[in-house]
């Protein structure tokens, strides 16, 4: 004889004969059905927010808030400096404008902080009403739980989290140690004097983005040598890097070494984009091709190896270098070299658009070393250059002017606003800036052209520690 059983839960049987060949079995419950569309629902109401409600997000408005903090009392400070010292000519121009343009950048902030306030308002509302409703459904399944499983598991989670309390306790935290002072081998950065070299090279007016410079640490026979990276494809991308054996050669356009290729074609996978891009040590450093990563193209093997960035870090063109009029496109990703190496500068999603500093160490492939975070809204900064270890950014104050207003010193933590070192432009927008420890120079290219500037350091004993 063959039997079938239907078992949803336990209760009344009644047994009914059908044939002399089978025997059906119908149970039936008194016991309500579990609502496991209910439970369903409730899963994905929690998990929405969760997503909506993070630690990143809830440390945003601190973010803003500091940012405010320090910005006013310099606006104050430089609004004092003008009363006194305006002598109604070039000076009370130039001061106008730096003033003006921190104005601009704290409306922006102060813009930012109320829309951030009334989102977060609106989203604390909707949660807390939506949170009130989970609580109470929650509690009327808890009917069906009538075995008390969830209780107890509530209770293990109670004494797992008081076990960890107590371990943790029994073993602090041991405080990291402190990085040592930075210091330069040139002096105090004090000025910035020329420009020294202004030539629109072998393609005049051809290529508005580029970046050029030279190799702080130069292959043996190649300490004269100087690039070129020219983005030829929409003015955002480039597949070589062009040298020339000497700044004559780069002025007249006579590149005898000629281009090493990244790839044929441009672009592709880990081609250049942007024309934030440095040579240090033989290989090229540069933001890759629609990647939020640093690649590193080393010019005597033809390979590139990539560096991946921290998660959330923004790229093709949404974390840009800006001025109070426009942003410049896909300079997400700034390279920057100095006397320690290379650096990479950006930001990321869960630092509200302030800039990050990172050491690149070098490798195959390179890797992220330090990092720090500062509270300069990047899109109020025009470009970034390092320096002796201290990292240094400029904004837009006309079209002849641009200055050196802010640095950020990675060993002590110390931040300045107020710098107040103005660059003579060729050119109304620097697209790129790098600076060259060889010979202490600014390399800056300006819409096609290539111009350099001399750092001044203040005259003081060698590795003389600098507090900026």
């Amino acid at each position: 004889m063959k039997l079938v059983v239907i078992l949803p839960l336990c209760a009344l049987f009644i047994a009914q004969t059908t044939s002399s060949e089978s025997c059906v079995c119908e149970l039936s419950s008194s016991e309500p059905l579990f609502p496991h569309d209910t439970l369903k629902t409730l899963q994905d109401s929690a998990s929405d927010c969760n997503g909506n409600i993070t630690p990143q997000k809830s440390t945003e408005m601190e973010s803003l808030l500091l940012g405010l903090e320090r910005r006013l009392p310099q606006l104050e400070e430089d609004v004092l400096t003008l009363e006194k010292e305006n002598d109604g000519d070039m000076y009370g121009a130039l001061s106008l404008h730096v003033i003006k343009n921190e104005i601009v950048e704290i409306m922006q902030m102060i813009d930012k902080l109320n829309s951030t306030a009334m989102r977060y308002k609106t989203l604390s509302a909707d949660t807390s009403e939506k949170l009130q409703e989970l609580k109470t459904e929650m509690q009327e399944l808890e009917a069906f739980d009538t075995l008390q499983v969830v209780k107890r598991q509530q209770a293990n989670q109670r004494l797992k989290r008081d076990l960890d309390q107590c371990k943790n306790g029994l073993h602090p935290t041991i405080p990291p140690t402190k990085d040592p002072q930075s210091s330069c081998p040139h002096g105090r950065f004090m000025n910035v004097s020329g420009p020294r070299v202004y030539t629109a090279g072998e393609y005049p007016g051809s290529y508005k983005f580029g970046a050029w410079g030279r190799d702080p640490k130069p292959e043996p026979g190649k300490e004269s040598w100087y690039w070129l990276v020219m983005l030829t494809s929409s003015n955002v991308f480039s597949n070589y890097v062009r040298l020339y054996s000497s700044q004559s050669s780069l002025i007249v356009g006579v590149s005898v070494p000629g281009n090493i290729l990244i790839h044929t074609s441009n672009p592709t996978t880990n081609t250049v984009q942007g024309p934030n891009v440095v040579l240090y040590g033989g290989a090229l450093y540069y933001n890759c091709y629609n990647q939020d990563s640093v690649c590193q193209f080393n010019l005597t093997t033809k390979t590139v190896t990539t560096l991946k960035l921290p998660k959330g870090t923004r790229y093709n063109s949404k974390g840009n270098f800006c001025n109070v009029d426009e942003c410049y496109p896909y300079t997400d990703l700034d390279l920057a070299t100095d006397e320690s190496g290379v650096w990479v500068v950006y930001t990321t999603t869960q630092d509200f658009g302030n800039m990050v500093l990172s050491k690149v160490e070098e490798g195959q492939p390179p890797t992220l070393g330090q990092t720090w975070r500062t509270s300069v809204y990047k899109q109020g900064v025009s470009n970034t250059f390092m320096a002796c270890g201290i990292l240094y950014a400029t904004r837009y104050v006309s079209k002849d002017v641009e200055e050196i207003f802010y640095s950020f010193n990675p060993a002590t933590g110390r931040e300045r606003f107020n710098l107040g070192i103005f660059i003579n432009k060729m050119a109304p927008k620097i697209y790129s800036l790098n600076y060259s420890p060889v010979d202490q120079m600014l390399h800056a290219y300006c819409e096609s052209y290539m111009v350099s500037y001399k750092v001044q350091f203040e005259p003081i004993d060698n590795f003389y520690p600098v507090f900026v």
